[in-house]
This record gives C-alpha cells, structure tokens and sequence, in this order.
C-alpha cells in the first residue's frame, strides 16, 4: 500500500526564489562592504532601467 503522505512536491517559482536569495548571501559575503545597486541587479538578472536621452 502506498503511503498517502508521501509525496514529492517541487514549487519552481520557491526554488527559483531560493536560488537568487543564495546568490546574494554568498555576494554579500565574499564583498568588502555593501553591494552597489548595479551588483544586486546584476545578481537578479534585472536590467538598469534606460535613460531616456534629451
């Protein structure tokens, strides 16, 4: 019989979360000091905003 109670989950969108929360811990504590805005961004995958020129 099987065991109702075990069961094998996998929340993408948590694993995902958990990975960039690891990646800024280990940023964070190999830095010298704070990481830039421009660093955390980069550790996201998130894009500098474009400026727009005049």
């Amino acid at each position: 019989m099987a065991d109702q109670f075990d069961v094998t989950l996998e929340d993408t969108d948590l694993l995902r979360e958990v990975e960039i929360t690891t990646n800024l811990i280990i940023a964070a504590s190999e830095s010298a000091g704070p990481l830039s805005q421009e660093q955390i961004d980069a550790i996201l995958g998130i894009a500098a905003p474009e400026v727009p020129q005049p």
